[in-house]
């Protein structure tokens, strides 16, 4: 039953009234240094950011589908520029990739020196390296007597993949040198909405264009995206129009897929998902050899120009993080609650290998982003990790299929970093009831789909709509949009 146009007015108003009421939050919340002073005051107005992303998300849905595209698309704009209002505030990363710029700017190898090491000493910028007084800030690290920095883990070399590092050189290059942090930020508002426009190209034919709005207006987008800057956005980008055009072009969508994993390694997580259904070793070639061939390209001339591994501190950093040993920090939570410690990472690794059979031996070719938020979603439950930009690439994702639920896993893992400073086990707590959420969404649609027939996905989002036309609202929902 088509609803009447004043509902479909007063939808869209409320809309509108909802993300200008997301946009006027995250200013607000991004506008004050909390991370290290009150990171219980931050939780709460980021937790208020996730009610109003939620509430607008679902407001739209009862938008007529004509107004939807423009919805997203304006929303994400004005959410993309909320992160330019203030400083990096949760996180240092973005220090480390401008100095990086600023090196390879000179003709050095990133992979060669640590940000403290003395032989850069003349390319140090005040910005990154202040002296005396200034040192007493909670971010700075300690270089040497009276010099501290910006960058975190000044004694270690870098970690970034190379497609990151010519990003990097890339916005160093173009940008005045006044700007600082703001050029960084600047590129992660650009390619947040380009990320916005390349879901909405995508879904216009393959889907329902409002799930765009999951990554468009989502708070962890502003902040980590824009506001902390993080290289992951560019990796999202190149995910979504490698996975986008895998479709019907598998060596092209491999090659975007070697990008993105170039520009940052998680991307890799992907390949399952672009391998979905694929039946003859020659589909599967197609992919992969040009995803190994770009990434092989990517690194050669960093290795012929670097007297230093080209992997950085990789190693060191996945020791750090707790991902070689379960008993360290909070990582392979959810393992942990049911299984003893030494356990935790063959159970990830048979559990990521039957997942990733279970995507490319079953999974839908026409929707390879299905199959690759699986096996990513999978991935972060049983891996846990602290930080809440990870879970910009699962976002993407959630847009792409539409899935909602596994938003509960982003929640959980900005929990774990922001929130768990004050209550340690909030990181664990989330991470449950996100597996709890994924499960009942996994459940409901498996009874949906049993009591009629199911749409058909790969239709345009018309006919998806008069697929789903008898459905009741309840059951209209969980399929992820209404007409």
């Amino acid at each position: 039953m088509t609803k009447p146009p004043t509902a479909g007015r007063w939808a869209t108003v409320t809309t509108v009234v909802l993300v200008a009421a997301l946009v006027a939050t995250l200013v607000l919340t991004l506008r004050r240094d909390d991370f290290a002073a009150d990171p219980a005051a931050l939780s709460w107005r980021y937790a208020a950011c996730w009610i109003l992303f939620a509430a607008a998300a679902w407001s739209l849905r009862r938008a007529p589908a004509r107004h939807a595209a423009a919805l997203v698309l304006a929303g994400g704009v004005a959410v993309a520029l909320t992160g330019l209002v203030g400083p990096p505030r949760t996180s240092t990363d973005a220090y480390r990739y401008a100095w990086d710029g600023r090196v390879q700017s000179a003709g050095i190898s990133p992979y060669d020196h640590a940000p403290a090491d003395a032989a850069l000493l003349p390319y140090r910028d005040t910005w990154l390296f202040p002296t005396g007084e200034a040192c007493a800030a909670p971010d700075l690290v300690p270089v040497t007597q009276g010099v501290c920095t910006r960058i975190n883990r000044p004694q270690v070399h870098t970690v970034y993949p190379p497609a990151g590092e010519l990003y990097f050189l890339l916005v160093h290059a173009l940008s005045p040198d006044d700007v600082r942090h703001k050029a960084l930020q600047a590129s992660g508002a650009a390619l947040a909405v380009a990320t916005t426009l390349a879901l909405l190209r995508v879904l216009r034919r393959r889907g329902d264009p409002r799930t765009a709005a999951y990554w468009a207006w989502c708070p962890a987008v502003a902040v980590e995206a824009v506001n902390n800057a993080h290289a992951d956005v560019l990796a999202v980008l190149l995910s979504v129009l490698a996975l986008g055009l895998a479709v019907r072009h598998r060596a092209r969508g491999g090659a975007l897929l070697g990008l993105a994993v170039g520009a940052k390694l998680l991307p890799a997580v992907l390949i399952p998902g672009a391998l979905s259904g694929v039946r003859r070793a020659r589909d599967a070639a197609a992919v992969l050899l040009p995803t190994a061939a770009v990434l092989t390209a990517l690194y050669v001339p960093y290795v012929l120009l670097s007297d230093s591994s080209v992997l950085g501190y990789l190693a060191g950093y996945a020791d750090d993080e707790g991902y070689q040993d379960a008993a360290a920090g909070n990582r392979y939570a959810l393992l942990r609650l049911v299984l003893p410690d030494s356990w935790a990472l063959p159970a990830v690794a048979v559990g990521m290998l039957a997942v990733s059979a279970h995507v490319i031996l079953r999974g839908d070719p026409e929707r390879p982003w299905s199959g690759a938020l699986q096996v990513t979603g999978t991935a972060f439950l049983l891996t846990t990790p602290g930080y809440s930009w990870y879970a910009l690439l699962l976002i993407a994702l959630v847009a792409l299929d539409g899935r909602w639920e596994w938003l509960g896993v982003a929640v959980a893992g900005a929990a774990a970093y922001l929130t768990g400073r004050v209550v340690p086990a909030a990181g664990t707590v989330l991470y449950t009831a996100a597996a709890v959420a994924v499960l009942c969404g996994w459940a409901a649609r498996r009874r949906t789909r049993g009591a009629g027939p199911a749409p058909d996905r790969t239709a345009g989002p018309d006919a998806q709509a008069s697929a789903r036309e008898p459905l009741p609202d309840h059951a209209r929902a969980i399929h992820g949009g209404t007409s």
